[in-house]
């Protein structure tokens, strides 16, 4: 595997720790908390980030295309972000040709990706129930380790 996709692999393992760490226990009600009348809510987001994770998939088949789901809920909508990696990692992970640049899907629905999982994470803050902050470069990501199944934090602070 050349370097560029095993590091876009890489990124999708961390998109993974880093998106299951605001996704799991969170209260209820957050995923309908609104910080503003024009800001998406937390249901909205994790459902873009499986669009963003789905456009990424079709980009790296050569068929590019943006389907726009409506969200589910909290738990559906979270096991579709992880199921979504998945197949975008298990792709990268083959023989299969790219049908865009490696650059073209970092900077698309990658970077964005990460965009939004920070969102969550400041509206977790806001909704009174912060993430804990991690030394993330200690953490035990592995590339194709992108399903909820992420170890343990090694150095959490607040």
């Amino acid at each position: 595997m050349d370097t560029k996709r095993a590091m876009l692999r890489h990124c999708l393992a961390t998109l993974a720790y880093r998106g299951g760490k605001v996704l799991r226990n969170v209260p209820d009600d957050f995923a309908e908390f609104s910080a503003h009348e024009t800001t998406r809510t937390p249901s909205q987001i994790v459902a873009h980030l499986g669009d963003l994770l789905d456009w990424g998939l079709s980009m790296a088949r050569g068929q590019e295309k943006w389907i726009n789901l409506e969200p589910g809920d909290w738990k559906t909508s979270g096991e579709r972000f992880f199921s979504s990696l998945k197949a975008f990692d298990d792709y990268l992970a083959s023989d299969e040709a790219l049908g865009v640049t490696e650059e073209r899907l970092f900077q698309g629905p990658i970077a964005d990706s990460f965009t939004h999982v920070g969102q969550l994470a400041m509206l977790s803050r806001m909704a009174g129930q912060p993430i804990r902050a991690e030394n993330y470069s200690k953490a035990s990501i592995e590339p194709g380790r992108v399903g909820d199944d992420q170890k343990p934090p090694k150095f959490e602070f607040d």
